[in-house]
């Protein structure tokens, strides 16, 4: 489906400015949420739990001590074709991740070693893991895995609530951005018109904004403070005056280069798990420039 496509057509037919429908989809995203369970149908887009068919002759991935634990595998070809999402077209995407070690990793630092992606090319002779002679993690109960799709607007353009500013804690920048969309309003309902906003509560989320959890910066601003630590010690000084100005322009650039690829509940009511990339990497498959972003409740 042409998601933008639509819009665009729905919102010249109600007499919206085409430079108001295009602003606004310079932060539209559309996501994939990805479930289980009676209310999930269509086709078959993964598996969550059980264990992953691997290439043949591949180790299964670890931290270098012991094995990370399975989280699903997803089928490229039968996820829902996003425009501005460019997964692969085929094969398959298999999600390692290790919460705890990962917590334990966020304390003293990131540490990438914990979380994984695995991309499995189509046509890879793929095997099933050996059932005894490898130290595994014991998997998960297996789950068959549908898909449906979701708007998202960062959170300075979602709708209003009559008791939040939601402008108030806002970057210069998005403020800027917001009193340049005087249609928002609109185009918003418009948008959630076309697709209803009743997904949330699938096991992973595909594309989309990051998560807030907890209270936490956001992994775009986590990436901004290490580029102004680089920046300190290699680059001209920065007064200090000037330097929380210059993180929000850094987390907003990094926010709009940069996708979730997946994030996901863990069986820890405490632990989620976020897997950024850049949008470049993303195209050109470049999985091993993930970051892992893990997030915490408290």
């Amino acid at each position: 489906m042409d998601y933008y496509g639509r819009l665009r057509h729905e919102a010249m037919e109600r007499g919206i400015p085409v430079a108001q429908v295009s602003k606004l989809a310079d932060h539209l995203r559309f996501a994939i949420w990805v479930g289980a369970g009676s209310d999930w149908d269509g086709d078959v887009v993964g598996q969550s739990g059980g264990l992953p068919r691997l290439p043949a002759g591949a180790e299964w991935p670890s931290n270098g001590e012991n094995p990370l634990p399975f989280v699903a595998s997803l089928d490229c070809a039968a996820l829902p074709k996003i425009e501005k999402l460019p997964l692969p077209v085929d094969g398959s995407l298999l999600l390692f991740l290790d919460h705890e070690g990962a917590f334990d990793a966020m304390c003293s630092g990131h540490d990438e070693k914990y979380a994984r992606i695995l991309y499995v090319p189509a046509g890879t002779e793929t095997v099933p893991p050996p059932s005894s002679g490898r130290d595994i993690p014991d998997p998960e109960p297996e789950r068959r895995l549908f898909a449906k799709v979701e708007p998202q607007f960062p959170n300075w353009l979602e709708p209003d609530d009559e008791e939040v500013d939601l402008l108030e804690g806002a970057s210069e920048i998005a403020r800027q951005l917001a009193s340049e969309l005087t249609h928002a309003d609109e185009l918003i309902a418009l948008t959630y018109e076309l697709w209803p906003a009743e997904t949330r509560g699938g096991e992973l989320c595909v594309g989309g904004y990051t998560w807030t959890i907890g209270g936490s910066e956001s992994p775009e601003m986590q990436m901004a403070r290490e580029r102004l630590g680089i920046r300190l010690k290699t680059g001209p000084d920065l007064p200090r005056s000037d330097r929380w100005h210059w993180l929000e322009e850094e987390e907003f650039r990094f926010t709009q280069e940069w996708v979730p690829l997946v994030q996901f509940a863990t069986e820890s009511d405490l632990h989620y798990g976020r897997f950024l990339i850049s949008f470049a990497d993303l195209a050109a498959g470049r999985f091993d420039k993930m970051r892992s972003f893990p997030g915490f409740t408290e």
